[in-house]
């Protein structure tokens, strides 16, 4: 699974001088170019016309060799023990502009440990690993658009130079319509989460309503009684509501 920031040093862009300023000003002009450079620097493939319906299809990547099974979505039981950190639910319901919801949708989730760390092999933060955490999963939504993950709070992390600037915790999310062609990726906020403010990432949507959208709500009933909290982020995938993705600009 490709994950969109993970390493240290060579992926994660340089912070620009004057990030530190967050919100408004110079570091909202370095936050867009933060997100500039995740984007494709390559043209894309052209695909010859006229083409039989899939043909893109057979050029992209895949993802996983099997069908989604039962467990996939639960972060916490994907190793012989269990990982460090807050047990969290996450779900809520994938619709469109009109609140109709959108079936039978892959939807990923990548993120880093409860100590701020991917498990990728780029990712230099001197922050521990945790064996019993990878850190990736993916479901299905059900008839009712509804998505649900079982994982542990990330972690901030560094995002290194002269401000000492760190990422809020924060969850990636993948969806993929009906084709590759059409994935969305976008990113999920924790309420009251003190590093929102700073975050260069956040920052970078300029529309106030819309970066409040990328912020989930606390859910008691999504939670397990006893043992893990529930947050409820409902996506829309179109529309003057939609969730911002990370190639809206």
């Amino acid at each position: 699974m490709a994950t969109s920031e993970p390493a240290q040093d060579r992926i994660r862009p340089a912070v620009p001088a004057g990030a530190a300023a967050v919100p408004g000003g110079d570091a909202f002009a370095a936050a867009a170019r933060a997100v500039a450079l995740r984007t494709p620097r390559r043209p894309p493939v052209p695909v010859p016309l006229p083409a039989a319906p899939g043909t893109v299809e057979l050029t992209g990547p895949v993802f996983g060799t099997a069908d989604v099974g039962p467990l996939d979505h639960d972060l916490t039981r994907q190793h012989d023990g269990a990982p460090v950190g807050e047990r969290i639910v996450v779900g809520g319901r994938i619709t469109d502009r009109r609140g109709r919801p959108v079936r039978g949708q892959l939807v990923e989730l990548w993120q880093a440990n409860a100590a701020g760390r991917y498990a990728h092999p780029l990712d230099r933060h001197p922050a521990p690993l945790d064996p019993h955490f990878t850190g990736a999963g993916r479901c299905l939504t059900d008839d009712d658009g509804r998505y649900r993950f079982v994982t542990v709070r990330p972690g901030a992390y560094p995002l290194g130079g002269p401000h000492d600037l760190w990422r809020a915790a924060h969850l990636h999310f993948s969806l993929f319509g009906t084709a590759f062609t059409q994935r969305l990726v976008t990113q999920m906020y924790f309420p009251g989460d003190p590093l929102l403010p700073a975050d260069i990432i956040w920052h970078a949507v300029s529309d106030e309503a819309a970066r409040a959208r990328l912020v989930c709500t606390l859910d008691r009933t999504l939670g397990e009684p006893g043992r893990s909290l529930g947050y409820r982020w409902d996506i829309v995938l179109d529309g003057p509501s939609a969730t911002w993705t990370e190639g809206d600009r």
